[in-house]
């Protein structure tokens, strides 16, 4: 008798695909003989028929590539897919900068280098996006000392 069924029950009764269900050669004749569900099931809590396990895709290299990602290989030109802006939106980029910006002004006022009038101003050019960076505050800084 042929265990056609029996697998196509045993494949059902495991949530597997026929193809992974195994049935020992030794075992073959005593599986055959089970008809109902419950006698596949029974075979199955014996060991006579077992599942294959599932085949998969290794991420082995994925990791390394990630691994080299996170020292910061990998992010040449010819690796780029996407605008400057798409890898660093708008906001972020302006974040970072006024954050820069606002730390160096209070450093000044700090310092004592500016005082509180020229501290608030400094501060809404800032928010006004006059700056492009530490290096601009302190070269308008000169500049208008300077004159």
């Amino acid at each position: 008798m042929g265990i056609k069924s029996q697998k196509r029950m045993a494949s059902e009764l495991l949530g597997a695909g026929t193809k992974r269900v195994k049935i020992g050669p030794d075992n073959v004749e005593e599986v055959s003989k089970s008809i109902t569900r419950d006698d596949v099931r029974d075979q199955i809590k014996r060991g006579n028929i077992l599942t294959k396990a599932k085949k998969g895709v290794s991420r082995g290299r994925a990791r390394r590539k990630t691994e080299q990602k996170r020292k910061g290989r990998g992010e040449g030109y010819a690796h780029r897919s996407g605008s400057s802006k798409a890898r660093e939106p708008k906001k972020r980029a302006w974040i970072r900068k006024i954050r820069a910006i606002r730390n160096e002004i209070r450093k000044l006022k700090e310092e004592g280098k500016i005082d509180k009038q020229t501290y608030r101003r400094l501060y809404m050019q800032a928010k006004g996006n006059l700056f492009h960076s530490r290096r601009h505050i302190r070269e308008h800084l000169d500049k208008v000392k300077g004159s």
